[in-house]
């Protein structure tokens, strides 16, 4: 990490719906002013958009912590929920554990995970059941 890194860190609020996708947007105007291309931060924004649903949907909201390199953008998304049983399962398109509340607001369809890693070039998930999940995303610029 260059020593001339930015470092946003965003609370994701797991009671409220509204609210998600609030750090992304706020990356998203971050990225803009520093004059990135705007299909990093086309990618950057779905990634944590994804994540941070994700972890209201699942986790009862989480912290989100993104390091801005010249070169390369990380986002860190860690949660303390109740983990991903099957991380392969979980990565199929189309697989999903949200309940059908979440569904019927029009979320919850089984492609966070498969667009967290269609949008980044790395993407690394730890997790354990009871503990909670960090997810570590790359974007190259």
């Amino acid at each position: 990490m260059a020593a001339d890194a930015l470092h946003f860190r965003f609370i994701v609020d797991g009671e409220n719906f509204t609210s998600a996708g609030e750090a992304s947007v706020e990356v998203k105007k971050k990225l803009r002013q520093l004059g990135f291309a705007p299909e990093v931060i086309r990618r950057v924004s779905i990634a944590m958009y994804e994540g941070e649903i994700n972890m209201v949907i699942h986790a009862g909201g989480g912290e989100a912590e993104i390091t801005v390199d010249p070169d390369r953008i990380v986002i860190v998304l860690e949660d303390h929920g109740p983990g991903i049983a099957d991380i392969e399962l979980a990565m199929q398109e189309g697989y999903s554990t949200a309940p059908d509340n979440i569904r019927s607001l029009g979320f919850g369809a089984g492609m966070g995970l498969p667009n967290m890693k269609r949008y980044t070039d790395e993407m690394k998930i730890e997790s354990e059941l009871g503990q909670g999940t960090k997810i570590t995303m790359v974007v190259n610029v």
